[in-house]
């Protein structure tokens, strides 16, 4: 048996009258299931896995003496835990536990937030003015540090991951909304497939669907060959409640694909919207979206945000989409529920297609996008997907067939789109990565604005030319009046030593938009990618995968993930509105995050990305007149990006590119009145250009906050 790693998290024995055990820990093997055995005799118990991360529970009786647990592949059988059930240990167990809870919660919890606190404060002031702080900036601080004492994030934001806040979230923006009534009323046809569905399930979400507000649809349901008794009776209790409810029951089983084609085969509205049939949706789902078409009756395609349902009825797990993003989706279905589609074109597209079972939604909606750009999507909690145990709403892991399929779907639409790329799967889940081949062998210019600092500059230099899998470059260095000896030594050095390096003046102000702006007008390469010298290649082949998506017609700047040195994020992507005016996602969050929903794993689509490491066709840069000379050092970056979305273009983080970002080692800092007072001037420009464009960020949901990427806004009292 092959691993590469196993290692046990947790390993207890809780309970004084009711002993349990419980194991949790790390598993990566090839073919092999666990086995527990109670004093030499093997046991069931509860497993809960998804591939990599394990959690074993068994409910013991207080005459158990021995537990063991034994990893098998094939004939090999490896002990991986070996513990006795003692009553002494229990309690002695119950006794700490009790008292580290009283010690970490109460005590210890309030003198380590404090410090931490104060930590980054320190941190932050000498980072950012080595701590020379100006005193225009004093006030802002001391109630950022207020607000840090009084609970951070706590007292400000709910997190959309903890069910008790969410829900919390929910009761405070739960507002009753007037119906209206449309001139517009299309007929919606809801279809969904089913299969040995539990009455409750299937009661539940038929009842929801005849509870909505807006009355003009039909169910269509498509038995799928069920062999449940309560299932079809329960189909034919509803066929007789309601006329709008159609049934057609199939007499071979085809699994999900065909069964919903079947249900599709008898939609007679001009939308159809799937639903699986144990999921449910709020009274006002349809509603909501017919309001949408009465706005723009020529949509082809409504999708809205959803969330997951405990067996209990409990909300939790909101999936807070982006608007249609056509790079985020190649990475993963960000769409699924709840979702709208002309009937013309999903029985112009064939439907679904079986081979693909498992994401047969994955390639629909692929297929579907390509046909149409009228897509809209509705920013509100429209669907509940239930968590029924061993469904994808649980995870995607207990069917793992669905992944490979994802992987093939992508595949089969980069092959439709005549697209030359490869697609990975990089962990144990339906995310994949999209990588594009480079074809012609297109010449890139890197620009890097220097001044001074020879060592961190070599070290940027360093990294490009030992580390750089692309040949085809050439580098411009644009020297802001640098004094010192062992700059220009440096630069001579590295014009001596390559040929495809260069040096261009820039005796004036520092100017950062102009100097890049120069630098492209001289630059020989058919891509420009704008790059700091306080930065450091860390992913070899950086310059290919920025190259492979900056030559796609759809897209603009394309950008990288950026570290600081302790290994956390500095660059995530741009989100607009945040700050006022943008700001980074996933400030300082460890690289080894996924981000939300993939956004630190795959390819996606962000308003911006910042000029600190860009990519963008030399052409689409001229286009937008490069960089806007008044935006002298802030913002200019998110000017850029916001200017090619009016073009029409797609901005994209790469997280799969990774530099380090030691920031601002050579412009200086901005610790003078002077440096303040442009940055104010730089912020009313930006306000006094883009107004309200600020504030709704396509690419990320108006439902998150504009205080903290990714969270709740809490209810003022």
């Amino acid at each position: 048996m092959k691993y590469s790693f196993l290692g046990i998290d947790e390993q207890r024995i809780v309970g004084i009258k009711n002993p349990k055990f419980i194991l949790k820990g790390t598993v990566l093997l090839e073919d092999y299931h666990f086995i527990l055995k109670i004093d030499g005799k093997e046991e069931e118990f509860k497993l809960e896995s998804n591939g990599t991360r394990f959690f074993i529970e068994k409910i013991l009786s207080r005459k158990d003496k021995r537990i063991q647990v034994f990893v098998r592949s094939k004939k090999e059988e490896y002990l991986i835990c070996d513990t006795k059930n003692m009553i002494l240990r229990r309690i002695k167990a119950k006794g700490k536990e009790k008292w580290i809870n009283f010690i970490n919660y109460k005590v210890i919890r309030i003198i380590r937030y404090i410090f931490y606190t104060l930590y980054k404060g320190i941190r932050l002031a000498w980072r950012e003015h080595h701590f020379l702080i100006p005193p225009s900036l004093w006030p802002k601080y001391i109630e950022a540090i207020k607000v840090k004492l009084k609970g951070g994030e706590d007292a400000l934001y709910y997190n959309p991951f903890n069910a008790k806040e969410y829900n919390q979230w929910i009761r405070e923006n739960n507002q009753e909304e007037p119906i209206e009534e449309f001139s517009y009323n299309p007929l919606i046809s809801i279809a969904i497939p089913v299969y040995n569905i539990e009455r409750e399930f299937l009661k539940d979400c038929l009842d929801s669907i005849l509870n909505q507000r807006y009355p003009n649809f039909e169910v269509c349901l498509a038995d799928d060959a069920s062999t449940k008794k309560e299932t079809i009776d329960t189909l034919k209790e509803y066929e007789k409640k309601d006329k709008r409810i159609r049934v057609v029951y199939r007499k071979e089983n085809g699994h999900i694909s065909k069964a919903t084609n079947s249900a599709i085969e008898i939609a007679k509205g001009e939308f159809v919207a799937l639903m699986d049939d144990d999921d449910v949706i709020p009274e006002n789902a349809l509603y909501e979206v017919v309001k949408v078409l009465n706005q723009d009756k020529t949509l082809d395609m409504i999708y809205t945000d959803e969330d997951k349902m405990e067996m209990d009825g409990t909300l939790c797990d909101p999936h807070f989409k982006p608007d249609f993003s056509p790079d985020t989706l190649l990475g993963g279905n960000y769409i699924c529920h709840f979702s709208f589609f002309r009937r013309t074109i999903l029985e112009k597209i064939g439907g679904f297609r079986s081979e693909f079972v498992g994401a047969q939604d994955f390639d629909l909606v692929l297929r579907f996008t390509e046909e149409t750009k009228k897509i809209y999507h509705l920013p509100k909690v429209l669907y509940h997907w239930r968590k029924v145990p061993g469904s994808t709403a649980v995870t995607i892991d207990s069917k793992g067939y669905a992944i490979e399929n994802g992987r093939k779907a992508v595949e089969e639409a980069l092959k439709r789109r005549k697209e030359k790329g490869s697609v990975t799967a990089p962990i144990n889940a339906a995310h994949y990565v999209v990588e594009y081949e480079v074809e012609n062998n297109p010449k890139v210019s890197i620009i890097i604005p220097t001044k001074d600092n020879a060592k961190i500059l070599n070290q940027c230099l360093k990294s490009i030319y030992e580390k750089a899998t692309y040949k085809n470059f050439e580098i411009i260095v644009v020297d802001n009046k640098s004094e010192k000896k062992e700059t220009k030594d440096l630069l001579e050095n590295y014009k001596k030593k390559h040929k495809n390096f260069k040096v261009m003046k820039a005796n004036y102000e520092f100017n950062y938009s102009k100097i890049n702006n120069e630098a492209v007008k001289k630059a020989s390469g058919d891509y420009i990618l704008l790059l700091n010298n306080d930065t450091e290649v860390i992913t070899p082949n950086f310059i290919e995968i920025m190259l492979g998506y900056a030559s796609r017609k759809h897209i603009g700047a394309v950008g990288a993930k950026l570290l600081y040195p302790d290994g956390t994020i500095q660059h995530g992507g741009i989100i607009l509105g945040i700050g006022g005016i943008a700001a980074h996602a996933y400030p300082e969050v460890e690289a080894s995050n996924y981000g939300t929903f993939g956004r630190l794993l795959i390819p996606y689509n962000y308003s911006g990305v910042t000029a600190a490491c860009l990519m963008i066709d030399k052409k689409k840069y001229e286009e937008v007149n490069g960089l806007e000379e008044e935006l002298k050092v802030a913002y200019n970056d998110v000017d850029f990006n916001m200017k090619l979305l009016e073009k029409g273009y797609y901005n994209i983080f790469l997280p799969q590119v990774t530099l380090m970002h030691f920031e601002s080692k050579t412009r200086g800092l901005d610790t003078t009145t002077e440096k303040f007072k442009r940055l104010q001037e730089e912020t009313e420009y930006m306000k006094n250009k883009w107004k309200e464009k600020l504030t709704r960020d396509r690419f990320y949901n108006p439902n998150y906050s504009l205080g903290r990427d990714f969270r709740l806004d809490k209810k003022k009292k």
